[in-house]
C-alpha cells in the first residue's frame, strides 16, 4: 500500500543563503505514529509547515494521500490537521463553537453529534460552553487539538503538543493520540521530550540542521543502538583501575566506589562472565551489580553529536 505521505528530496533555502530542509526523504504509513526529534532550529517547524501548505519548499515534492501538495492543495490540506506550537483560539469564543467554525472553514456542514463526541474524548464536554479566556494552557491545547480534528483529517501534525504543560497533562495528552491511532488517525508529532517518543511512537526520525538522519523503527532503533551499561558497586573505593583490566574500557566514577562496563547486548558473548572473575583475581570485592538499557535521548544525542 503506497505510503500516505511522501516526502522526496525537500529543499528550502532563502534569500540570504540559508538552509531549512536539506533534501529530506520520507515516506509516513497510514494508521502510524512518528515521532521527529531534533533541536531547536533543526528544521521539524519547517517540515510541518511545508507539508501542510503554509511555506513553500524550494524543491522537492510532497504528496498526500496521492495528491500532490501544490497541485492539490485543498485535496492534500482537507486531509491534513494542524495543531501548531502557538496557542492561537478566540478567546470570547465558546469551547463548542471553537470547533464548528473550525469544520465550517472547510466547507463542512455542521454537525453536532461529531462535535459533542470529540468533546468527550477530548475531556471537555464540561467546559463545552466556556469561553476560550476562561481555559487553563492544558485545556486550550485540547481544544486546540479538538478544532484541529473538527473536519476529520486522515492525517494529525502535532508541533511540540505537550510545551508548557504539566506532567499529568502531557501523559493524558499520550492517551488522547493513542485513541486517535485506534481511530485510523496518522500522527506524526514533534517534540523535545524524548520520552514522548519513547513512550507513543512507533517510529523516529531525528533531524538536524535540516537534514534527517535517521528515520527507524523505534524498537529496533533501540535494541540495533542501545548499550547496556553494567554498574559494579565495589566494597572499598579505589584511586584507579588495575593494569589487569585494562582490555575492558572500565570508567570508574563516584570516587572510585563503582566500575562502569557498557557491552552490546547483541553481541555473541558480552563479556561479563569473565570480567567478574578477573575483577576477583583482581582483588576487588563485589557490593552489587546493576544493568541499565541506553534511553531513546542517549541514542539521540549520540546522533546530533555525531
Amino acid at each position: 500500500m503506497a505510503p500516505i505521505v511522501s516526502i522526496r528530496d525537500l529543499r528550502k533555502s532563502y534569500a540570504d543563503g540559508g538552509e531549512a530542509l536539506k533534501g529530506v526523504s520520507l515516506d509516513i504509513e497510514e494508521g502510524e505514529i512518528i515521532a521527529l526529534l531534533g533541536p531547536n532550529g533543526a528544521g521539524k517547524t519547517t517540515l510541518i509547515s511545508t507539508i501542510c501548505g503554509i511555506t513553500y519548499a524550494s524543491s522537492g515534492s510532497v504528496s498526500v494521500g496521492g495528491y500532490d501538495i501544490t497541485n492539490d492543495y485543498r485535496k492534500t490540506r482537507a486531509m491534513i490537521g494542524l495543531v501548531p506550537q502557538e496557542i492561537t483560539l478566540e478567546s470570547f469564543q465558546k469551547v463548542k463553537d471553537s470547533l464548528h467554525f473550525s469544520r465550517g472553514l472547510f466547507n463542512k456542514p455542521r454537525d453536532e453529534a461529531l462535535v459533542d463526541q470529540l468533546l468527550k474524548k477530548l475531556s471537555l464536554w464540561d467546559k463545552r460552553d466556556a469561553r476560550n479566556m476562561t481555559l487553563s494552557g492544558g485545556m486550550r491545547r485540547r481544544v486546540m487539538i479538538g478544532k484541529a480534528l473538527s473536519h476529520q483529517p486522515r492525517i494529525l501534525f502535532l508541533d511540540e503538543p505537550t510545551a508548557g504543560v504539566d506532567v499529568e497533562l502531557r501523559k493524558d495528552m499520550w492517551d488522547i493520540v493513542s485513541e486517535l491511532r485506534k481511530d485510523g488517525v496518522t500522527i506524526i508529532l514533534t517534540t523535545h521530550y524524548i520520552e514522548e517518543a519513547e513512550a507513543i511512537a512507533d517510529r523516529v526520525g531525528v533531524i538536524n540542521g535540516g537534514e534527517m538522519l535517521l528515520v527507524e523503527d523505534k524498537d529496533t532503533l533501540m535494541q540495533r543502538m542501545g548499550a547496556k551499561t553494567m554498574r559494579i558497586d565495589l566494597q572499598q573505593p579505589i584511586t584507579e583501575i588495575p593494569a589487569a583490566l585494562a582490555s575492558y574500557d572500565l570508567r570508574l566514577d563516584d570516587g572510585g566506589a563503582a566500575l562502569f562496563y557498557t557491552y552490546d547486548t547483541r553481541s555473541e558473548r558480552t563479556g561479563i562472565t569473565r570480567l567478574l572473575t578477573d575483577l576477583n583475581n583482581a582483588g576487588l570485592g563485589l557490593r552489587d551489580v546493576q544493568t541499565s538499557q541506553s534511553s531513546l535521548e542517549d541514542i539521540f544525542v549520540d546522533l546530533v553529536k555525531g
